[in-house]
């Protein structure tokens, strides 16, 4: 496993992002682990959030594109920080670009905040996590609708490896029913082989109990 990918384990933790117990999700389902990306809320926490998905990005897709789309809300500063951070690491400059929730008739209007989309962009979707797809259901009509763009993929900052609408994953449907890749920062397995009883500052996050609660949920739920 990559280093930065340990590194961004270790920092879900620290900014208690990542959390472990009993969950219920928004679907209903009764989850042994939870991940908030709202729980990054300082500026440093949001700048190594950025280096970690400019890291991704670049391992997956290169530094080849234009436009790093975040669908709002919690994609607007996930955009902006990653922008950032690529600028800051690799030198390239990419604009940010996100839809609003409503369209805007006055002063900067439209649907879209930061850059516009032109024809010939290239564009890679940036997101916290993706259980269903709904959001890129509602995101890839905004985009097609601004401009002729290529779609490179999507990096969200957890696969959660869990069944979305069908036996697939919600990542993985997303793949073929649009067209474009799609990768994680890390995803669960990654998670679960860094800290099954490994103690991280003292602590042993996944024990023996945990990890069989973790292999019971993907026995029900977890992706084919």
């Amino acid at each position: 496993m990559e280093s930065y990918k340990k590194e961004f384990i270790e920092f879900m933790i620290d900014c208690q992002v990542l959390k472990f117990g009993e969950f219920t999700l928004k679907s209903g389902r009764k989850s042994p682990f939870f991940m908030n990306a709202g729980g990054y809320v300082t500026g440093a926490q949001l700048e190594k959030l950025g280096e970690y998905y400019a890291k991704a990005i670049h391992d997956c897709y290169g530094l080849d594109f234009d436009v790093l789309f975040g669908p709002a809300y919690k994609g607007i500063p996930l955009s902006v920080a990653t922008t950032m951070a690529i600028s800051r690491l690799y030198g390239k400059e990419v604009r940010y670009c996100s839809n609003r929730k409503e369209v805007k008739d006055h002063g900067d209007t439209g649907i879209l905040l930061g850059s516009k989309l032109k024809d010939g962009d290239r564009v890679v979707i940036i997101e916290d996590v993706t259980t269903s797809g709904k959001s890129i259901e509602e995101t890839y009509p905004i985009i097609k609708a601004q401009a002729q763009v290529e779609l490179k993929g999507l990096m969200v900052s957890l696969n959660r490896m869990e069944k979305g609408q069908s036996d697939k994953s919600a990542l993985l449907e997303i793949k073929e029913k649009y067209g474009f890749d799609t990768n994680a920062i890390v995803n669960m397995q990654e998670v679960i082989e860094y800290l099954h009883n490994k103690p991280y500052k003292g602590q042993i996050y996944i024990d023996d109990k945990l990890k069989e609660a973790i292999d019971a949920y993907y026995e029900q739920y977890g992706a084919r």
